[in-house]
């Protein structure tokens, strides 16, 4: 699954996290260890730009905190970043530069590269989002299957165990999320492609598509 490998999907200039994204194959593979990463990331942070604002939290001066969103770490909130207004971040998050977490919008074991939106109402989990990736008003990752078997990725006759309980979707570069729409475990969506409002997702969507439904995904021209 060529389409699914990492340097396929993100662009690797565009986060802090670029060597440990260097570190493996497919982007589901990071999420085991990444509260390890921040750990080990946050200490060698320039003080002059980030601050610790408690145990394993780091934050950058220029990001915007607002006073009611909950920052919980491992974390790492890059320069002008956005946290609003009830915003919930849970545990083991890299929030990139320029990114923004809305209000009552909950993250837990995420990547989320620069200049990424979660700016209302959403749930990211177990997911990575890259470059300028945004996510419409009330749109989720849904990161476990009904079942609680491991996830499995899927691209036509193609599938790929995960080995993991909790996987949720993998958003390449420039990639628009439509409003209240559902990612289900284990979709990833190729580069500068588009999901129609209130869709339900699953599997691999190639770079530069349209998912209109199920049945009809167009290629953009």
């Amino acid at each position: 699954m060529e389409q699914c490998k990492i340097k396929n999907l993100y662009n690797l200039e565009e986060t802090i996290a670029k060597d440990y994204m260097e570190s493996k194959t497919y982007p589901w593979e990071l999420l085991e260890g990444l509260g390890d990463y921040i750990r080990q990331l946050g200490p060698t942070l320039d003080p002059d730009i980030y601050e610790q604002r408690g145990e394993d939290i780091w934050v950058a001066k220029s990001a915007k905190i607002f006073d009611s969103a909950y920052l919980g770490g491992p974390l790492i909130v890059d320069e002008d970043a956005q946290i609003r207004q009830c915003a919930f971040i849970r545990a083991n998050a890299i929030v990139g530069k320029g990114a923004v977490v809305g209000n009552s919008t909950e993250l837990k074991n995420v990547i989320l590269f620069n200049k990424v939106q979660v700016p209302h109402y959403n749930y990211v989990g177990d997911s990575i989002l890259g470059y300028k990736a945004h996510m419409g008003a009330g749109s989720i990752t849904s990161n476990v299957k009904s079942d609680k078997t491991n996830v499995v990725i899927k691209c036509g006759q193609e599938k790929i165990e995960t080995g993991r309980k909790k996987v949720g979707a993998m958003l390449a570069d420039e990639v628009e999320v439509g409003c209240n729409s559902v990612l289900n475990p284990g979709t990833v969506i190729g580069r500068q492609s588009n999901v129609y409002p209130v869709s339900c997702v699953r599997g691999v969507i190639l770079e530069k598509h349209i998912y209109k439904n199920q049945d009809e995904i167009i290629a953009k021209k």
